[in-house]
């Protein structure tokens, strides 16, 4: 592939082509953006495998926030052509053995070049193919969990704990790519409530195992017994850089923290991991809610909404809407990146939304005022008067 020598687009088209099907492709990363959007910097383009399906993902870097969407291959492509030339004046392809940049003059006049690819680029390439893959079945932890047998088998009663597992990893890893933490320095997680420890051995073994990542992981457990079951089963297996402690997120602090996860925490504990995260600066934060109990009594709806929510299914799902969109946008107000979305059903309960928040890079006081106005405007439309959040967040910045 090093000896093809590119002279148009069409050619640079047909290289891009060839190396996702050869997966040779290590990343496509497109600069000088001249179009209408002035807050897009670039986007950065690279092959990854989602749910056993390779696709194309694009991360959109905007001055305050990043964007991801998954393309299939002929997609990308389709979208590729349309950004390069009109958008975009340049493209920097790197490949495994070779690197093509293509670059537009202001009289849009294409020059293309091309050089061998650094030593050890291949070597690169599969890492990355490699850690794409998400959770390997044969990972020793999985047998200890009981979620494999003793042949690396899927035990079939675990099958939706193993699919909450590869979901769980599949959004920490596209949320670390975007994350402003340094990739190349171990990472500190804590995980509270981390029941059985399946979550929390998974990040530990994808961090250790998959990033090369001198990871520490914590797993805080309210249950002592289960504490010590997950202490032994690290030990047994030789997890170094994970332990579990019994407490919760009033009474552990660790001195630092960048991944903070809280999956089921029951009502305003959700809230009180959520300000915990927020002040220790976490890169990452991702929450799944367990009951709204707080706003629900508090929430004073229009008449006109009466005649709907006199269907207690219906209360329940508006105190759940506006309880999540008011921790969300306090977790934008504070800067953060965030998003709402349905997690993969969890096992034994219904309970499948996910609160997760990426540290912004930048500030924007301009943007704060607009969300804390939003935040006002929505407390004041329902009378609400007290959200746990906004008040623990008020209380530590006296």
């Amino acid at each position: 592939m090093s000896s093809v020598l590119l002279n148009t687009l069409e050619d640079f088209y047909h290289l891009l082509s060839q190396s996702l099907n050869d997966n040779q492709m290590v990343k496509l990363l497109l600069s000088k953006y001249r179009g209408a959007d002035k807050s897009l910097n670039r986007i950065n383009i690279r092959p990854i495998t989602l749910q056993n399906e390779s696709v194309l993902s694009f991360v959109y870097e905007h001055q305050t926030n990043h964007i991801t969407k998954n393309h299939s291959y002929s997609a990308a492509l389709t979208e590729i052509k349309q950004l390069i030339g009109e958008d975009f004046k340049s493209a920097y392809l790197t490949l495994s053995n070779l690197e093509v940049q293509i670059e537009f003059s202001k009289k849009g006049k294409l020059k293309i070049s091309q050089h061998k690819a650094k030593q050890g680029q291949a070597v690169a390439a599969t890492h990355n193919r490699q850690k794409n893959r998400f959770v390997d079945i044969q990972r020793p932890f999985l047998t200890a969990l009981k979620v494999t047998d003793k042949q690396s088998k899927l035990i079939p009663a675990m099958s939706n704990k193993w699919k909450q597992i590869n979901k769980f990893i599949e959004i920490f890893s596209q949320a670390l790519e975007v994350s402003p933490h340094d990739k190349s320095t171990p990472l500190n997680v804590v995980d509270f409530g981390s029941g059985k420890g399946y979550l929390t051995f998974a990040i530990h073994d994808y961090l250790r195992h998959t990033l090369n990542n001198d990871a520490q992981v914590t797993g805080v457990e309210l249950r002592q017994a289960l504490a010590d079951l997950c202490n032994e089963a690290a030990q047994n297996l030789d997890h170094q850089g994970l332990d579990f402690v019994c407490g919760d997120v009033k009474t552990h602090a660790p001195k630092q923290t960048d991944v903070m996860i809280a999956l089921h925490a029951c009502d305003v504990a959700t809230d009180y991991a959520i300000h915990y995260g927020i002040r220790a600066n976490a890169s990452i934060i991702m929450c799944s809610p367990c009951c709204h109990k707080q706003i629900r009594p508090q929430i004073h709806s229009p008449e006109l909404f009466q005649p709907m929510l006199q269907y207690g299914v219906h209360l329940g799902q508006q105190a759940e809407m506006v309880t999540d969109s008011l921790r969300a946008l306090l977790l934008e107000a504070n800067g953060y990146t965030t998003k709402v979305f349905e997690f993969i059903s969890l096992e034994h309960t219904n309970k499948n939304k996910m609160i997760l928040a990426v540290k912004k890079s930048q500030h924007n006081e301009k943007e704060q005022q607009k969300l804390l106005k939003q935040i006002s405007d929505i407390k004041n439309y329902y009378g609400i008067t007290d959200h746990c959040l906004e008040t623990l967040l008020e209380e530590s910045a006296v």
